[in-house]
């Protein structure tokens, strides 16, 4: 998908993959061999399938920054050569000329993921372009302010999860489309560990009913 001079790429489940110049990996999670090297990889919490050590020594090199939660940092510290850079929610930082925020992504009922856990979804920040990764959450109180992000002349990308389960489903995953008014909305979370191709799609029908535009990415 090309978003002005960015390009993003969906790896499969939460995984993505955003290139503007630079290779900037989330969650990347049963990567090919043949992706590029990362100059940046974020990581939103320690499941296996977020933080796959496996994963990420396919793409990390010297100078790498992995950017964590507090409970990655034990599995991260066995990488050699990469710069480590913990951040909770409410953190801002730059790296590499992409501002990073990270915002709350916790489940509001279920004991899967917990708010007290301080587990991250990323707002990524380039030149009129704004992407947000939602990581493992539902529809969170926090999530509804990111809605001014689509009314200042930006391009606002959501990527929301919608296998249910650990996540919000697909309603419930439209309903936060419709709450933060992206410019394009775009369904993770599925197709292996949980979720289907169909609650991808009933997404994407969910949000045309609903007025946001929707996409699904096909797995790169």
């Amino acid at each position: 998908m090309k978003i002005g001079d960015i390009e993003l790429e969906w790896l499969g489940h939460s995984g993505f993959l955003i290139r503007n110049g630079k290779s900037i990996y989330i969650d990347p999670y049963n990567l090919s061999l043949r992706e590029p090297k990362a100059d940046v990889i974020l990581i939103t919490h320690s499941h296996y399938d977020h933080c796959s050590i496996s994963d990420i020594e396919k793409i990390a090199h010297p100078g790498t920054v992995v950017i964590l939660t507090p409970d990655c940092q034990s599995k991260i510290t066995k990488l050699e050569n990469v710069e480590m850079q913990i951040m909770i929610p409410g953190d801002e930082i730059s790296v590499k000329g992409v501002k990073i925020q990270a915002v709350p992504a916790y489940n509001n009922s279920s004991g899967f993921h917990t708010k007290s856990e301080e587990w991250n979804g990323y707002v990524l920040k380039f030149d009129k372009i704004i992407i947000y990764h939602a990581g493992d959450s539902d529809f969170t109180p926090e999530m509804q302010k990111l809605s001014g992000y689509g009314k200042q002349g930006n391009e606002f990308i959501a990527l929301l999860p919608v296998g249910g389960k650990f996540t919000m489903d697909s309603v419930e995953a439209a309903n936060a489309a419709a709450a933060i008014k992206p410019s394009v909305a775009i369904p993770m979370h599925y197709g292996s560990v949980v979720g289907t191709r169909e609650d991808a799609e009933m997404f994407v029908k969910l949000c045309s009913e609903k007025g946001i535009k929707a996409q699904i990415l096909e797995k790169m």
